[in-house]
């Protein structure tokens, strides 16, 4: 469960969750790579479609974020791709709610841009299966910090909320394992056949 619905999380967290979410949105927006928005269109159905396909795992359900692989393939990129994905959820689907929009942005987004600063620089330099472990590292990474805002953002909201975080946190688990291992596959494979794609051009300072 990624998508927080509307009632659950307390004022204070909403409003910080939506002043962080705005201003990181619009930073985003000022670097948007438009060379990259084929990409992004792709990434986000993707990511659309995984998150309708949820499985049902103890009192949780879990399904694919792909937050690890859009954080290497599109950089800052990555946060109004995720945000209008969310926001299409929201309104067509009601996976999660308007209200919390901006925490569930933040919770997914973050740690793509987070692979995006940290793991991305490193697929210049992979060599044979080092892109594969790099994919792997940020599918484990992007579901592992998701979890852990998440359980953030419940915890912040009252007591009451920390057992239902703890049975969240376990259920990412797996979770983990899975998508690092499709991830991993992911970033092998478009280096190996179309490294543009997910290398995007030096700047010509570089």
């Amino acid at each position: 469960m990624a998508h927080i619905p509307d009632g659950v999380l307390s004022a204070p967290v909403l409003m910080g969750g939506a002043l962080i979410s705005a201003t990181a949105l619009a930073w985003a927006v000022r670097r948007l790579d438009y060379d990259r928005i084929p990409q992004a269109a792709v990434l986000a159905a993707a990511f659309f479609v995984s998150s309708l396909l949820s499985v049902p795992v103890g009192p949780s359900s879990v399904h694919l974020l792909l937050n690890g692989l859009m954080g290497l393939v599109l950089g800052w990129s990555a946060l109004p791709t995720i945000a209008i994905a969310l926001l299409l959820q929201a309104v067509f689907f009601g996976y999660g709610g308007l209200l919390v929009l901006g925490n569930n942005l933040i919770n997914v987004g973050a740690p793509a841009l987070l692979c995006a600063l940290l793991l991305a620089p490193w697929l210049r330099r992979a060599q044979g299966r080092q892109g594969f472990l790099i994919g792997a590292l940020a599918g484990a990474s992007g579901v592992l910090l998701t979890g852990g805002l998440l359980c953030t953002s419940l915890a912040l909201s009252g007591p009451d909320f920390l057992p239902a975080a703890r049975v969240i946190l376990i259920t990412y688990l797996p979770l983990m394992a899975i998508e690092a291992t499709i991830t991993g596959f992911a970033v092998a494979f478009l280096l190996r056949v179309s490294p543009e794609l997910i290398l995007p051009p030096r700047p010509p300072h570089d």
